[in-house]
């Protein structure tokens, strides 16, 4: 029996969206939900609690960020093609010229409920 995953992409840098879907529908991955998504230090830096103890460090350190980006996530029944689409996105971000641009990871999925009425 083969274990269901779902594979979740954190994406900073959103240049590399279109190759990514393209990538798994290249490799018969055939669906995947976007959602915007922001992070937890990019909401305090720009929250009115500038008191907050984090602040000056959090401030520094997000100069150079975005303040949003893209969560994708996607289940995948076959270890194989968790593994093709792991090496899709690693092939297409391997170049980026910084780092920071994302990152991803994998939770195995115990069961799923489908909704609604069933053919």
């Amino acid at each position: 029996m083969s274990i269901i995953h779902v594979l979740f992409i954190v994406l900073n840098e959103l240049d590399y969206l279109d190759d990514i879907l393209a990538g798994f529908v290249d490799i018969g991955l055939s669906g995947a939900t976007v959602l915007d998504s922001q992070g937890m230090a990019n909401i305090i830096v720009k929250s009115s609690k500038e008191h907050s103890f984090l602040y000056g460090h959090l401030k520094k350190f997000m100069q150079d960020s975005r303040p949003y980006n893209k969560t994708i996530f996607t289940v995948i029944e076959k270890e194989e093609l968790l593994d093709e689409a792991v090496s899709v996105v690693q092939n297409i971000i391997g170049h980026a010229p910084r780092p920071g641009v994302g990152f991803m990871f994998s939770i195995p999925i115990a069961k799923i409920y489908p909704m609604g009425i069933e053919e």
